[in-house]
């Protein structure tokens, strides 16, 4: 299904899809090699728009990322993680691969509110298709299969497969529709393990621990699950402009860290509810240490923006145990650094906007759910055998 009618180009334009009629943001450049994709604003958005994140502001500037391989700023969280791309690679065969064209193939059902079009002055929705149903499951999971395998996918498979409903990740995935509402679809890369049920428990297990969590539900297959988490970039048919943790740490030239996160959320969250969202924060840190969650890193974290321009955390989403018990987190917790650790994330307690006592009580509160894992994962129909291999790490720190 390679795009023969696909000429590579520098330039394509970004739109803003977050009301009924897109709004032009400006002009995607492809630059320094084709290593690099910069955004300058149109000038009708630099009069009624705002900056996509805090390293794109609004003037008449060429932004471009300090890093190569990047899209400046928010432009970056547009592209398709690291599945979508190898869809796209393996769908479309575009004759260049730029950021540029991972940007344009991500399509337009890529996650948060950017579009991306060919044409200068008008959107034209990229590879648009109805997105699949319930229904479509079995047929999904064998496209994917054959992704995951290298063979040829026939026209009806190939349509199954969204290259850019989330970031960060490496997981298969695509999209259905489900009560009306669209939902990323997970699945495993191997039947040997079912990571989408494992997933599925984890993100019920930290609802448990009053963690704000996307909704996901099991979904059975022939063999094993997929995983259905719905969609939090989505409100009713509204698309909603979320940045990632590594875009927001980055624009402000902080470490990528859990404490630096909840600072900038001084400056980004609706003041009244700044204590509440350091709080949340903290509760992930603890409970994603406390099952050995260490691919907790900087693209698992997001925050999504209100009409009003503040910014609060997205639900949780990617929870589940690495099962590897390497000891250390993706993003830095305390005076420790990435040590995997409840001593390590009591130790900078105030960068949450907590007393050590607060914390504990947290900390207490969390170990209290976990604790209960092994029964809630067996509930859920986690086989005996993997509840067995999970105990090494998930136990650690039983009291």
């Amino acid at each position: 299904m390679a795009d023969n009618a696909y000429t590579p180009v520098s330039e394509m334009s970004l739109w803003w899809l977050g009301q009924t009629t897109p709004q032009l943001i400006g002009q995607l450049i492809l630059a320094e090699n084709n290593r690099k994709v910069g955004l300058a604003y149109a000038d009708e958005w630099l009069q009624n728009g705002f900056a996509l994140s805090d390293d794109l502001p609004l003037s008449n500037a060429l932004h471009l990322p300090k890093e190569l391989d990047a899209a400046a700023g928010a432009v970056n969280d547009a592209r398709p993680d690291r599945w979508g791309e190898r869809v796209i690679r393996h769908i479309f065969k575009p004759v260049r691969l730029s950021i540029l064209e991972y940007l344009y193939f991500a399509g337009h059902d890529r996650f948060g509110a950017l579009g991306v079009s060919l044409h200068p002055s008008h959107y034209i929705a990229p590879l648009a298709s109805a997105i699949a149903t319930f229904e479509n499951l079995p047929q999904m999971h064998q496209a994917i299969q054959n992704v995951l395998a290298g063979e040829k996918l026939s026209e009806a498979h190939a349509r199954l497969l969204k290259p850019g409903p989330s970031f960060g990740g490496a997981h298969p995935k695509s999209l259905i529709e489900m009560d009306g509402k669209q939902w990323v679809v997970k699945f495993a890369e191997t039947s040997e393990w079912d990571t989408p049920l494992i997933e599925h428990a984890s993100m019920t297990l930290a609802a448990k621990a009053g963690i704000d969590v996307a909704h996901t539900r099991a979904l059975a297959l022939t063999q094993g699950h997929a995983v259905a988490v719905e969609r939090f970039d989505r409100l009713e048919n509204t698309r909603l402009h979320v940045l990632s943790a590594h875009t927001v740490l980055r624009a402000a030239g902080e470490p990528m860290g859990y404490p630096e996160l909840s600072q900038l959320l001084r400056r980004y969250a609706q003041p009244s509810l700044i204590k509440q969202q350091q709080a949340q924060l903290f509760k992930r840190m603890v409970f994603n240490i406390l099952i050995d969650n260490t691919d907790d890193h900087e693209k698992n974290h997001a925050l999504i923006r209100s009409n009003q321009g503040h910014y609060h955390l997205s639900p949780a989403f990617d929870v589940l145990p690495a099962a590897q018990a390497l000891g250390y987190q993706q993003m830095r917790v305390g005076a420790n650094g990435h040590e995997s650790s409840i001593s390590n994330a009591l130790s900078e307690v105030a960068a949450f906007g907590l007393k050590l006592s607060e914390a504990k009580d947290m900390v207490s509160n969390v170990q209290k759910v976990v604790a209960t894992w092994p029964e809630h994962f067996a509930q859920l129909g986690v086989r005996a055998q993997e509840i067995e291999v999970l105990r090494v790490s998930m136990n650690r720190f039983k009291q």
